[in-house]
């Protein structure tokens, strides 16, 4: 069987590995960590969110976007110095508000999809996550934004995902530990949370042991395409019958390097874990995984003593420093809509999750007939892992097989993109 290389072990690299490695292929995972999952798949809101899948793609993001550059709490924070890279990305995000609908409805139906890969991905390897299906809460607090909500329920449920709407005291049935002033909310049964980490590292381990190589503590510093092989350099000189780019913010350096134009763009995230070392703090602790859409702000209860918060977004290049002020405005939500939680233990953390600019991740062959992409999941890598992970593995298949028909999901990605 032909010998893939894959670049990165964070979430998308190593369901990669998985899906190829089902195929029959030969696979090697390459990442500069010495360990799975130590960047952007390290410490993210941990949702399993179809019902986050709408785009960014909206006049109404970009104002707010101006807007919030003066607020330095706020959940966008862009560096108003200027760089080709920025300002090309960012223009080509404005050309994308078009495909706000069809994006949206594509992403829901991909993240829908993902859910029966993850979970046969959990079931072969036995990997324990902190997995519940304890269903996700949007809750809201101004009409304005409930409205809204109403209209991207409707694109979801064309995406294939129902969710219910919730009264304000529905909403505090759901979770009895909010507190604030909600006007309400809407209840998404089918999604579900889990610790992307200790997923990503159990799933490697196991693959280690079906056959799977990793080759970690290794930057790659080259990558060549040629008619009959990919040539990696990094310690050393290897080669392969295929590449398979699945490395974050890297991904577009990568992509230079074999002919391909790869627009990713570093937007920086914060979490929060917050460490329940009491038995007041575990009470007081949500359940229910959350959403606030005003803030920007996602929860999932990691299980007994850990509750991480995540959100914002930061455009700054790629720079992974921890500011004391973008994870301020995550405490203070914390002590202010579950004020029973202690926040004396907490533990902050920054991660530059690799955007698109039409939010869609890309997936599929490179110009050259060797290089293959599964990248650019923004901020539902997560989410849509085990889909995409499983359509770039029949791409794969389809090149370096022949007499292969691609499958239903790969041919309904391939026509939205």
């Amino acid at each position: 069987m032909p010998h893939i290389a894959v670049l990165g072990a964070g979430i998308t690299g190593v369901t990669t590995a998985y899906a190829l490695h089902k195929r029959g292929f030969d696979v090697t995972v390459f990442d500069r960590q010495r360990y799975a999952a130590m960047e952007t798949s390290f410490a993210n809101g941990g949702q399993l969110s179809a019902s986050n899948a709408e785009v960014w793609n909206q006049w109404s993001t970009v104002i707010k976007g101006i807007r919030w550059m003066l607020q330095k709490d706020a959940p966008l924070s862009v560096n108003p110095r200027p760089g080709w890279h920025k300002i090309s990305w960012m223009a080509a995000f404005l050309a994308n508000i078009p495909r706000y609908r069809a994006n949206t409805i594509e992403t829901a139906r991909l993240a829908v999809t993902a859910r029966a890969g993850l979970a046969e991905m959990a079931y072969r390897s036995g990997v324990d996550f902190d997995f519940t299906p304890a269903g996700i809460l949007h809750f809201y607090k101004s009409q304005k934004d409930f409205d809204h909500a109403r209209r991207v329920t409707s694109l979801l449920a064309d995406g294939g995902l129902a969710r219910q709407e919730l009264t304000a005291d529905e909403v505090l049935a759901k979770e009895p530990n909010l507190r604030g002033d909600i006007l309400g909310g809407f209840w998404t049964k089918s999604d579900s949370t889990g610790d992307i980490h200790k997923f990503t590292v159990g799933l490697a381990d196991w693959l280690r042991g079906q056959g799977v190589q990793f080759e970690m503590g290794q930057a790659v510093e080259d990558v060549r395409a040629d008619a009959d092989c990919i040539t990696l350099r990094g310690r050393d000189e290897q080669r392969f019958d295929g590449v398979v780019v699945c490395a974050g913010v890297a991904s577009r350096s990568f992509a230079k390097m074999l002919g391909d134009r790869v627009n990713i763009y570093p937007v920086k995230g914060y979490s929060i874990t917050v460490n329940l070392d009491d038995a007041a703090s575990q009470a007081a602790a949500p359940q229910v995984s959350l959403l606030d859409d005003k803030a920007k702000i996602v929860t999932s209860r990691l299980g007994k003593d850990r509750f991480r918060i995540a959100g914002t977004a930061e455009f700054n290049g790629e720079n992974r420093d921890i500011r004391a002020d973008r994870v301020q405005p995550l405490v203070k939500w914390c002590e202010t809509h579950f004020p029973g939680v202690s926040t004396e233990n907490v533990v902050p953390w920054a991660g530059l999750r690799p955007m698109m600019p039409n939010m869609m991740p890309r997936v599929g062959a490179g110009r050259q007939p060797r290089v293959f992409y599964n990248t650019g999941h923004g901020h539902l890598g997560w989410t849509l892992s085990a889909a995409t992970a499983d359509i770039v593995a029949h791409v794969v298949a389809g090149k370096m097989r022949p007499n292969f028909t691609p499958s239903k999901s790969q041919s309904a990605l391939k026509t939205a993109l």
